[in-house]
């Protein structure tokens, strides 16, 4: 029996011999990461879950009850207990802000093993190198979503639609190219500089000169990540690359 001192929700959530609901685990984690007691209801069989179904009339579980009142589903349970928005178009710099502090890390923990010494200019290279790979992965997962979303504002694209389906192909190239470095890395460096200054171009047109208020297709076609400064800073980059592998070229003789 509950205590009726603490805070309490009813939980029903499907666990069948070959499926155990991810969304009701959660739902579970989070009622106790949050100090409630579970009284943690399972629904065993698929019959007995269309049952709870008809009667309570939702279409999907888990389910959440808290002081007698239906929360919702996982989504609906994180909205009312944390600061989530349970809004699936809500735009966020999150997915690109990551990939980003995750190839600052990839290249300081490089140039550590190589050079056990992070202070150097081959450590920004690398910076900018794994983004550029990082960030053609993600829209390698998906290459006709991605087209697509980029056909929204891209010029190049949107007067030769291939290219976006061969974008991602080259971002790819010249990230893992300028990885290797050397001869390589001026071989990537032509097509990190076409491919970032059209890109910035079409960015800021779309952004600053016709004011458009668009999704970016910098980690993907199915991605929430506003077009703006964040994705011009990605062209930046790849511009900058391309002008600096060259250039050291000559500086180092």
């Amino acid at each position: 029996m509950l205590d009726q001192t603490k805070k309490t929700a009813v939980l029903y959530r499907m666990v069948m011999e070959n499926h155990l609901c991810p969304y009701g685990l959660k739902s579970k984690w989070l009622l106790e990461r949050k100090g409630y007691e579970v009284e943690d209801h399972h629904l065993t069989t698929r019959e007995e879950t269309d049952a709870f179904k008809e009667k309570h009339g939702v279409r999907t579980t888990p389910q959440t009850f808290i002081a007698g009142e239906r929360v919702g589903g996982y989504e609906d349970l994180r909205a009312k207990l944390t600061s989530f928005e349970k809004d699936s178009d809500k735009k966020t710099y999150t997915p690109v802000l990551m990939i980003f502090a995750v190839s600052a890390m990839l290249a300081l923990a490089a140039m550590w093993f190589f050079r056990g010494s992070v202070l150097s200019v081959r450590t920004i290279e690398f910076f900018a190198a794994f983004a550029m790979t990082l960030l053609a992965l993600q829209k390698l997962k998906d290459v006709e979503s991605f087209s697509t979303m980029f056909l929204n504002y891209d010029l190049l694209a949107q007067r030769r639609v291939g290219y976006g389906y061969f974008y991602p192909f080259a971002e790819a190239a010249a990230g893992v190219l300028m990885v290797a470095g050397g001869v390589l890395g001026l071989i990537g460096s032509p097509i990190a500089l076409f491919i970032g200054t059209v890109g910035a171009v079409s960015v800021y047109k779309a952004v600053y000169i016709d004011k458009r208020d668009l999704k970016c297709a910098c980690v993907g076609g199915n991605s929430n990540v506003p077009l703006g400064f964040v994705s011009l800073t990605e062209n930046l980059v790849m511009i900058a690359m391309g002008l600096w592998m060259p250039i050291k070229a000559l500086l180092l003789g």
